[in-house]
């Protein structure tokens, strides 16, 4: 019973959309703690910015005392009193908490700091705007890169949707458990958790908004990562559940922008530096992949996916173009058999790049190195 109740009350709280972020309260994790009883109780944590229509509560209030086996009296919503702790409320709509007047009611502060993780090291988020442009690549060959060059490095798939680290890395067993936590498999010297550790292969991803942010923290607290110097995080493409658990979860170091030289992934890839802009991380750079082939016969190089986009998109950002990783033949293959390209062909060209970058990253990120935030 309490599956479907939840199940119901997501659903209603997911039709309420926030006009300012232009996606539902679910999506845009707003809801936090969502929790349902046998008796028809509910509660949960509501997460509202001042930039926020402070209708929203009312809204989120009226939804789930609607929906079919919620008892109004049990409902509980828990809001940020301003200098104060979660407070409870179960006053009429528009009423102010204790502490606020009535032209703050429904106003909260944004969600709680992120939690400081220092065994994991310098925190990098890997991100894009949309599939299919090298990301999960990018991420693979950035973190063995970094653990050949001697540091301690942990790489955590957060592409819940999509993840392909497993292959990528040749690995496919379940983590075992030790003292309560999962311990990470390894592969060329890097650390790996993942969904596709957890799931059968061929099961389809299906996870609502809540359900990603549990993994994401699960993934953060309840692995035994050990004490690390880089912690490479491939994102999900685009911006949605589990970009905004990480960056309410823990402090992102930096993150990463991979894009394609055309100009629809330069777009959309723009809209995912500009989500980190809005939680307050900064972007180290743009990463161009796929730049071009070079024929090796004639020595002519191909722009099969066009040209310029990282370095347009990096010149918009106000942020350094890192590297342009060329068209590598062989590296998907590469890269489906668990073999990333740095290891399998370290003298190639784009393992050169990719070795590059990596010495880049670890320069810009180094400890005491401060990052500006972006502002549009």
């Amino acid at each position: 019973m309490t599956d479907a109740l939840l199940a119901r009350v997501t659903a209603a709280l997911a039709r309420i959309r926030n006009p300012r972020l232009e996606n539902d309260l679910i999506s845009a994790g707003m809801v936090r703690d969502l929790a349902v009883t046998d008796t028809g109780g509910v509660s949960f944590t509501f997460l509202l910015s001042r930039e926020d229509p402070a209708t929203l509560v009312r809204e989120a209030r009226a939804a789930v005392r609607a929906v079919e086996g919620v008892q109004p009296d049990l409902l509980k919503i828990s809001v940020q009193d301003p200098g104060g702790p979660p407070r409870t409320t179960h006053q009429a709509p528009g009423a102010p908490l204790q502490g606020q007047t009535h032209g703050q009611a429904g106003m909260v502060p944004p969600p709680p700091a992120p939690i400081e993780y220092p065994e994991l090291g310098r925190i990098i988020a890997i991100s894009s705007g949309k599939g299919g442009v090298g990301k999960s690549t990018v991420s693979a060959n950035l973190a063995v890169a970094l653990a050949k060059a001697g540091h301690s490095v942990g790489l955590m798939d957060a592409d819940i949707y999509g993840p392909n680290i497993p292959r990528m890395f040749g690995v496919f067993e379940k983590p075992p458990l030790a003292g309560g936590k999962m311990v990470p498999l390894e592969a060329h010297g890097v650390k790996l958790m993942s969904i596709g550790f957890l799931i059968d292969r061929d099961a389809p991803a299906i996870w609502r908004g809540p359900i990603i942010m549990k993994i994401v923290q699960q993934f953060l607290r309840d692995v035994a990562w050990g004490q690390l110097d880089y912690f490479i995080i491939d994102l999900p493409p685009g911006t949605g559940d589990a970009q905004l658990s990480l960056a309410q979860s823990c402090n992102l170091s930096a993150a990463i922008i991979v894009t394609t030289p055309q100009d629809v992934a330069v777009g959309d890839a723009l809209r995912g530096a500009k989500m980190f802009e809005r939680v307050n991380v900064p972007v180290l750079g743009v990463v161009e992949n796929m730049s071009g082939f070079t024929d090796p016969v004639s020595g002519r190089t191909i722009d099969l996916f066009g040209s310029g986009g990282g370095q347009r998109l990096a010149e918009e950002l106000g942020v350094p173009l890192l590297s342009q990783i060329p068209l590598q033949p062989g590296l998907a293959t590469l890269a489906d058999g668990g073999r990333p390209i740095v290891v399998a062909e370290p003298d190639s060209s784009a393992a050169e790049v990719l070795r590059a970058l990596a010495a880049t990253v670890a320069q810009s990120v180094s400890r005491g190195h401060s990052l500006p935030i972006l502002r549009g």
